[in-house]
């Protein structure tokens, strides 16, 4: 079967990363050195797809108290241990809203986010509760508490995949930005339709961690190796401002 990078709600990346392991690269235990299967990729390539080796390699997190990282987002993720995956295809890049829309012109299916929840899926939930929509970022006050998430996301009633901010907002000039406001259920239909799957975890995070063990980024440790961006991420401060450096606001 072939694979389908992972869907996330704030349209974050799969970036599949070709370095390979080398002389330089220090791993710190209890990290390991990946072991990438030898065997040469099938072929024919699917179209838009690249070919991950798979391998034994050290999976998940050491807890933390860095800028980068905090013991809340990597609990789930500890402790490191040693995991195989075969190999398999990924998409290079995750699902466009251009792909995501010959989907539904191809199906008429619609997103849970289209769809108006029922008192009997929410028990106790007031009537004007009960409307369909999404969770939608937008920039908090200055001085807000990294921890007080309440604070720029808030629901909008109206917000999914073809509304990226709301009523009102369109994909006018994002038809190859990644497709947003999708669900699991949304994402396992999608697959189904394009003839792939889901990964698993561990697929997902072999293809991640780029062939490195261990480091931060998939590229290494350093957020921007002689300045170069390497990744489109917040600039500025977080939640209040995305300045934009890397020529990406808002994305």
């Amino acid at each position: 079967m072939k694979h389908l990078a992972r869907f996330f709600q704030c349209a974050l990346a799969l970036t599949v990363v070709t370095a390979r392991l080398g002389a330089a690269e220090t791993i710190t235990p209890p990290f390991l050195a990946t072991v990438e299967n030898p065997a040469p990729a099938p072929s024919p390539a699917p179209e838009g797809m690249v070919w991950i080796p798979g391998g034994e390699f050290s999976m998940g997190s050491v807890d933390c108290h860095t800028s980068k990282c905090s013991p809340e987002t990597v609990a789930d993720a500890t402790p490191v241990g040693r995991v195989y995956v075969d190999g398999f295809w990924a998409d290079r890049t995750e699902v466009t809203n251009d792909q995501f829309r010959a989907f539904v012109a191809a199906t008429g299916y619609k997103t849970v986010a289209e769809i108006t929840p029922t008192a009997e899926d929410f028990p106790g939930a007031p009537p004007e509760a009960l409307v369909a929509g999404s969770l939608v970022f937008k920039p908090a006050p200055e001085g807000t508490s990294p921890h007080q998430f309440h604070q720029w996301w808030s629901f909008v009633p109206g917000a999914n995949w073809m509304h990226p901010e709301g009523p009102g907002s369109t994909l006018d000039g994002r038809g190859q930005h990644p497709v947003v406001h999708i669900a699991h259920a949304d994402a396992l239909a999608y697959a189904q339709w394009a003839g792939k799957r889901l990964p698993t975890e561990a697929e997902w995070e072999f293809a991640a961690r780029g062939g490195l063990s261990g480091k931060i980024y998939s590229w290494g440790d350093e957020f921007q190796p002689d300045g170069k961006a390497m990744a489109n991420t917040w600039q500025g401060k977080f939640p209040v401002k995305d300045i934009g450096t890397d020529g990406f606001a808002g994305v």
